[in-house]
C-alpha cells in the first residue's frame, strides 16, 4: 500500500454536509502505513460531530475495497472547531461560536433545551459555556444544582473579571448566581441591558468551542443588546406544536431575518413533540398537535434540528439539578444528542458557506 493509493481511495469518502470528499477538504492527517496496517486522523469541524462512525466505516470499506482487502485500518479523530466571528473589540477572544437559544413566547422549554444542548455538546468533547440571559426568570442555578453558590473574581491585566462556575464540564453564569434567589429583580430595561453587557465584557469565559446563551422569551432589549455587543454565530429557535407558539416563533424568525440584524438562524427545535408512556414504548401521542415545527421549518426553508418528547425524567432532571442529557433515559439522551449533533453540523456549514458574522452596528 502506498500513500497515493490510500488517499485516492479516501477521495471516495464524502462529507455529506459539504458535498466534497475528505481529501479535498484536507481532513486527512498523519497517514502512516506499515505493511497491511494503515492509520490516519480525520480532522472534524466539531468535537460533537455525529458522523464519526460513518466516516470510520466508509473509510475502512474504501481502503479494503480499492487498495487491500486485508488492510487493518485504524481511524483516529480530532477536531478543529470552525469560527467566523469578527470582532474589532476582541470581546470573548477565546470563544469560537456564540449560539443564542430563543423563543417567541415563554413556556416552551427554552431553558431545558439550552441546558441539554450544552450538556450534549460537552459530552461530545466540546468546550462549552452557558450564559443565562433571562434576568427576570433565571433557571440555570436550579437546572444545574448550583443554587446558593457564588462565582469568584479574578484579576487579568489589572481588571477584575467574574469567573463562571463549572458543573458537568460546563462553564455557567446567571443573575441567579449573583443575587438572592428570594429577591425579585425589579430593573428597568437599561439596567438589564447593562447587566447583560457585563456578562460578556466582565466575565472570563476562557477558551470555548460554543457559548450557549439562554435568552429571555420574546424579541426585546436583551436580544438587541447581545447582538450589538458581540458577534452571534447563529440562532436556535425553540417552539412547541401549538398554533400560539408557532405564531410567536414566526416573530422570532422575522426578527433575526431583518436586514439591519441579519443573524443566521441555524434551525428550529420542536420541544414537547409527543408523549410516549413507559408501558407503551412504541406509542406516540401528539398532545400539542403534530409536525407543527416541521411544517414551520419547511415554510421558512429552515432546518428542523430535533424533536424532543415529553418525558417525566426531563422535568425531574431539571428540578434536581441533573439535566436529562445526563440521566438514565436512553430515548431522551438520544433525542438531545441528535439535536446537538444537528446544531453543531449547521454551525460548521454556516461557518464554511456564509460570510463572517459581525455584531449588529445599528438597529433602528
Amino acid at each position: 500500500m502506498t500513500e497515493a493509493e490510500i488517499l485516492k481511495a479516501l477521495s471516495n469518502v464524502e462529507d455529506p454536509d459539504f458535498k466534497k470528499d475528505i481529501v479535498t477538504l484536507n481532513m486527512v492527517k498523519d497517514l502512516v502505513i506499515d505493511g497491511d496496517n494503515v492509520s490516519f486522523t480525520i480532522v472534524l469541524t466539531t468535537p460533537a460531530c455525529p458522523l464519526k462512525e460513518v466516516f470510520q466505516t466508509t473509510s475502512t470499506n474504501a481502503i479494503r475495497l480499492l487498495v487491500n482487502k486485508n488492510a487493518n485500518v485504524t481511524v483516529h479523530f480530532t477536531s478543529n472547531t470552525t469560527s467566523k466571528r469578527v470582532d474589532s473589540q476582541q470581546l470573548l477572544p477565546g470563544v469560537r461560536n456564540v449560539i443564542a437559544v430563543v423563543s417567541g413566547k415563554g413556556g416552551v422549554g427554552k431553558s431545558t433545551i439550552s441546558a441539554n444542548l450544552a450538556m450534549a455538546l460537552a459530552k461530545g468533547g466540546a468546550k462549552v459555556g452557558l450564559m443565562d440571559a433571562d434576568i427576570y426568570g433565571p433557571s440555570v442555578p436550579i437546572m444545574f444544582g448550583v443554587r446558593g453558590e457564588r462565582p469568584r473574581m479574578t484579576n487579568i491585566n489589572d481588571k477584575a473579571y467574574i469567573v463562571p462556575l463549572e458543573k458537568y464540564g460546563i462553564k455557567l453564569l446567571s443573575i441567579g448566581l449573583l443575587v438572592d434567589e428570594r429577591q425579585a429583580v425589579v430593573w428597568r430595561g437599561p439596567m438589564v441591558s447593562s447587566a447583560i453587557r457585563q456578562f460578556i465584557t466582565d466575565v472570563d469565559w476562557g477558551d470555548l468551542d460554543y457559548l450557549i446563551i439562554d435568552m429571555p422569551p420574546g424579541t426585546g432589549d436583551v436580544h438587541l443588546t447581545i447582538m450589538q455587543t458581540v458577534p452571534v454565530t447563529g440562532v436556535v429557535i425553540v417552539t412547541t406544536q401549538q398554533d400560539v407558539a408557532l405564531a410567536d416563533a414566526k416573530k422570532g424568525i422575522a426578527m433575526f431575518g431583518q436586514a439591519q440584524i441579519d443573524v443566521p438562524i441555524l434551525g428550529l427545535v420542536e420541544n414537547m413533540s409527543y408523549f410516549t408512556p413507559a408501558e407503551l414504548p412504541d406509542n406516540k401521542y401528539y398532545i400539542f398537535g403534530k409536525d407543527g415545527g416541521k411544517k414551520l421549518a419547511s415554510e421558512y426553508d429552515l432546518e428542523l434540528l430535533g424533536q424532543i418528547p415529553i418525558v417525566q425524567s426531563i422535568r425531574e432532571g431539571g428540578d434536581k439539578g441533573l439535566p436529562a442529557m445526563d440521566g438514565n433515559d436512553e430515548t431522551v439522551r438520544k433525542a438531545f444528542a441528535e439535536f446537538a449533533g444537528n446544531t453543531a453540523r449547521q454551525i460548521a456549514i454556516r461557518n464554511t458557506n456564509h460570510k463572517p458574522t459581525r455584531k449588529v452596528e445599528v438597529v433602528e
